[in-house]
């Protein structure tokens, strides 16, 4: 802190070491003024924000869609397919569509949304439960506090071919088992055989 001061003598004094004079609090008695580098501060602060938004995850809402009499095996792919999203921190919309006659029978959907809500218990949340918008019926889930979706693991490494057990020949003779599949020799065994 250099102390008050007139204008003139504090844009003196920055123009001396070099420096911009960047008024800080103007509505303060006398007015506060620091001396800095207002380029790189500028650099720097972009610098900081760029980082934070880097680091921020962006949440979007994403929706899986079903029908009433979607069969079961159908069902679990999606509930797996939600646990990725939710994995991802995304939100999950998960509606059912009625068509035609499937209108009267709401229930139905219903009872698929609460099954995949069963299903979905502990490592989702529900932030809206099931409700009738027009033709659709929808949830929306977002992942529940204090889950970690599992690691994946690493596909395990192929062993070379070298440590595969080499084909031998049986002493029965081919003829005697016509069904049974022959098997020759790797070619250096062939080899071996002919020098004895």
């Amino acid at each position: 802190m250099i102390g008050v001061m007139p204008p003139m003598r504090a844009l003196d004094i920055a123009r001396d070491k070099n420096l911009d004079l960047v008024e800080i609090s103007p509505n303060a008695m006398p007015p506060v003024c620091k001396l800095m580098d207002y380029g790189r501060y500028k650099y720097e602060q972009a610098k900081k924000e760029n980082e934070a938004r880097k680091n921020q995850k962006i949440i979007t809402l994403k929706e899986i869609r079903m029908r009433p009499r979607t069969d079961e095996h159908d069902v679990e792919v999606k509930t797996r397919k939600i646990q990725e999203f939710l994995a991802e921190g995304d939100k999950v919309r998960v509606s059912v569509q009625f068509r035609g006659a499937e209108m009267r029978h709401p229930d139905l959907g219903r009872k698929l949304l609460d099954e995949i809500a069963e299903v979905l218990k502990g490592t989702a949340t529900i932030e809206r439960s099931p409700m009738m918008e027009g033709r659709m019926m929808s949830m929306i889930v977002s992942r529940a506090p204090g889950w970690e979706p599992p690691k994946k693991q690493p596909p395990a490494s192929k062993k070379s071919n070298s440590a595969a057990p080499k084909a031998t020949l049986d002493d029965a003779s081919p003829a005697s088992q016509p069904d049974s599949p022959t098997l020759t020799p790797p070619s250096s065994e062939v080899a071996e055989a002919a020098q004895q």
